[in-house]
């Protein structure tokens, strides 16, 4: 579905590899989750794919096109790929409803009707149609990063990206997150995530990626990666995160 070739990220004249050479194909279906220290450039990875950075060098192709070098609609790739931060980044001052329906009515020229019907389905999914008239202020973190969620998926997208997503939440909003996360996966959906929770990475990914030093330092399955580590770097790292 999309393909990674030799992708940079440098920074202030080269000092900075936050990219060194990618290289990594993502299969329709695929669930990939990212791991790696701080600083790895797992972000960076994430957000190169629907040029919120602009590399350095190398390509991303996506639909034979290297969205990289050629000439391409920026905002209509970027409906095809949809993606949750760390924070929410919802409109204060808008419902739930209407966060979750400005896209679709501004950017695909969706009738009213058409966006809140898709809208409340989603939510309805989520748990959360009878917040469907609150303010963002009204909901938890946990809620209010399902809500993120789902306006993502009210794009139709045909890949969905997350930048730890739950990394801003309390501990027990994390569950909740992860949930609608594993449905999505389930459902077939497309999936790059960064994250820090393991259990997640083992139970639902169906590939890991593990980078260090803006690298691709090691990938294979959940069982291979968590269970029959090769690089050095990568005991190391599970040696840390793993130790109870």
């Amino acid at each position: 579905m999309i393909q990674v070739r030799g992708l940079k990220m440098y920074y202030n004249y080269g000092k900075i590899k936050a990219l060194d050479g990618l290289d990594i194909d993502i299969n329709r279906g695929d669930v990939m989750v990212v791991i790696g220290p701080s600083g790895s450039g797992k972000s960076t990875f994430l957000r190169s794919l629907n040029l919120l950075e602009s590399p350095t060098d190398g390509s991303i192709i996506f639909e034979d096109k290297d969205i990289v070098n050629e000439k391409i609609n920026l905002d209509q790739y970027r409906q095809k790929m949809g993606m949750v931060f760390q924070h929410f980044n919802l409109f204060p001052h808008k419902t739930i409803l209407e966060n979750l329906t400005l896209a679709p009515m501004i950017v695909k020229h969706e009738s009213k009707e058409a966006a809140e019907k898709k809208a409340l389905e989603l939510l309805e999914r989520v748990g959360l149609r009878d917040r469907a008239a609150a303010y963002p202020v009204q909901l938890s973190g946990g809620q209010k990063q399902r809500v993120a969620i789902v306006r993502a998926l009210c794009m139709n997208p045909e890949v969905m990206l997350f930048d730890e997503p739950t990394s801003a939440l309390d501990p027990e909003m994390v569950g909740e997150v992860l949930e609608v996360m594993k449905e999505l996966a389930h459902e077939g959906m497309t999936m790059v995530c960064v994250t820090h929770e393991m259990g997640f990475a083992r139970e639902v990914g169906n590939r890991v990626i593990f980078m260090a030093d803006g690298k691709l330092v090691e990938q294979g399955t959940p069982e291979q990666i968590f269970e029959h580590p090769e690089s050095p770097r990568l005991k190391d790292f599970l040696g840390k995160v793993l130790e109870v």
